[in-house]
């Protein structure tokens, strides 16, 4: 190969690379970022550092059974005045030796649209054992338990509980470990050092209603300390669901957004 054939084959290896490199900025740019929360939302730990955060989707051990698009961080992000609504009702049961427990906050769009794509494929099942074990997966969107909207997405919503204190430790889920339904005997089902509500947290079950009259004693009464405690505080209750409660009047009632779970999608400082 002369010298000029030589130098000719760089120049066009060069002009190559240039021309790789310059469609993959083009890609780069092209791709829209992710976006921002609005500055009234809020982590819940800069409003009230003492509420328990237990961020389920974030983990494997929710009924998809692996960490939910949109989660990149495990934390709870809310409007703010929902945000100041909890720490008043944390204030509340921190007198009474209890604590607030939060599975679930603020839930991304993408998030909605895993649990769509999920409860469409009929063979993934492999939570099924846990959390949905009387309920035919074909169902989940007929009874409810699925939806294409969430209002987690507008902001305002959370999932909770009440944990007597000390808060004793959880033991985290390990995938392939051997799953028991939610509506099993407290001692037998999934660990939560939550009060004993009568099911566990996300049960695909009618004994997850609020005011199931199956539950009673002293189950119905930890359910009844929960929401009595919010409803005083302009909360309302998702009858079927007794951790589902929803900050009213929300400052964003028609709004699903989609910003990530991520302290980088809020204003610094919030």
């Amino acid at each position: 190969m002369t010298r000029l054939s030589r130098a000719l084959r760089g120049v066009i290896t060069a002009v190559a690379a240039l021309l790789t490199l310059t469609a993959a900025s083009a890609t780069a740019r092209a791709t829209p970022a992710d976006p921002k929360a609005p500055k009234d939302f809020v982590a819940l730990s800069a409003v009230d550092p003492t509420i328990i955060q237990e961020m389920r989707n974030f983990t494997p051990h929710n009924f998809v059974g692996e960490r939910v698009d949109g989660y990149e961080q495990p934390m709870c992000i809310l409007t703010r005045p929902a945000a100041e609504a909890l720490h008043k009702a944390q204030k509340e049961l921190l007198r009474k030796g209890y604590s607030l427990k939060v599975y679930d906050c603020y839930r991304p769009q993408r998030a909605v649209d895993h649990f769509v794509r999920w409860a469409k494929d009929l063979d993934d099942q492999a939570m099924k054992a846990e959390f949905y074990p009387r309920v035919d997966k074909t169902r989940l969107f007929d009874d409810g338990y699925i939806a294409a909207k969430s209002g987690h997405s507008r902001g305002s919503t959370m999932d909770l509980t009440v944990v007597r204190l000390p808060a004793r430790p959880t033991h985290p889920y390990v995938p392939g470990q051997p799953l028991v339904p939610c509506y099993a005997p407290k001692d037998q089902r999934f660990p939560d050092n939550s009060l004993d509500m009568g099911t566990g947290f996300d049960c695909f079950d009618t004994l997850a209603h609020t005011l199931d009259p199956r539950i009673q004693g002293q189950q119905r009464a930890n359910r009844l300390l929960l929401k009595s405690t919010l409803e005083n505080l302009g909360f309302v209750n998702l009858a079927e669901e007794w951790w589902h409660y929803t900050y009213q009047p929300e400052p964003y009632p028609d709004t699903y957004f989609d910003f990530p779970v991520s302290r980088k999608s809020l204003t610094p400082g919030r």
